[in-house]
């Protein structure tokens, strides 16, 4: 059997909002509520967090520890290497990749894509990225260590690096890429932490749930149907903003050169 280890890339540094991933909400940080809710999923068999050598991510490796998570440290900005040597050290033949500013993440969801990662003739990569459907925040992606490395040996831009698989889901002549889509369109909902308001967006949609703190993306979709004011708190955001801008800034720097 291959062993599907869940890494969750998380750090302290945060240009739109710094210490992010140890905000409280509602009782438990942003990092240990995408911890437990990673570690829900059955089909996963260890949850690694993934953060950097620097001194100031050693409440991270505290923290992940207290929610039951191994930790691996790396490099700060390039997370490909990262995420590499930490799927080398845990021996990884399957990985998930996570990101800890997702408080959102479903155990379904997850076991969704890792099966259809599975269910194809050799897939390297499968995820629900791709071609958005799901929330932004329910994003996972699934792809085979000797994917990754080759990734890690060949990726050389900027985005390739910080970013993880753009290199992978690029070069489809290379590997076998999967979409996962939902029945219906979803991609406008913004369930991730990247700005004040959706911090205070999660502190709402917690407070509501109380102790049920793994409820699933169909609870929550129940609750901004009854609740649809909730949407408004943070509105107006673009889609896969860190992306783009890593995108952009190394266009610029082509230009420029």
């Amino acid at each position: 059997m291959k062993k599907v280890t869940a890494i969750i890339q998380a750090r302290m540094g945060s240009s739109r909002l710094p210490g992010k991933t140890l905000e409280n909400i509602e009782g438990e940080s942003l990092l240990c509520r995408v911890i437990l809710r990673v570690k829900a999923c059955e089909l996963i068999d260890e949850t690694i967090v993934a953060t950097t050598t620097g001194p100031e991510d050693n409440v991270i490796e505290i923290e992940s520890n207290k929610a039951g998570a191994a930790v691996y440290r790396g490099s700060r900005d390039d997370v490909l290497d990262r995420y590499y040597k930490a799927a080398l050290k845990y021996k990884a033949d399957v990985i998930v990749r996570i990101t800890a500013d997702d408080p959102f993440k479903d155990a379904k969801v997850i076991g969704d894509v890792i099966n259809a990662f599975n269910s194809g003739d050799g897939y390297d990569y499968a995820s629900n990225t791709l071609d958005p459907t799901y929330p932004e925040g329910i994003d996972v992606e699934v792809f085979s260590f000797d994917a990754l490395q080759t990734a890690w040996e060949k990726a050389d831009k900027s985005s390739e690096r910080e970013h993880v698989t753009p290199y992978i889901w690029k070069n489809r002549e290379r590997f076998k890429v999967f979409s996962l889509k939902y029945a219906k369109n979803l991609s406008h909902f913004r369930w991730t932490i990247d700005y004040p308001e959706d911090l205070a967006f999660a502190r709402e949609v917690y407070r509501r749930f109380g102790e049920n703190g793994l409820f699933s993306m169909e609870e929550l979709l129940n609750l901004l149907e009854n609740e649809p004011s909730l949407n408004k708190i943070n509105s107006g955001f673009e889609r896969n903003a860190g992306y783009k801008i890593s995108v952009q800034d190394e266009n610029r720097g082509n230009k420029e050169a």
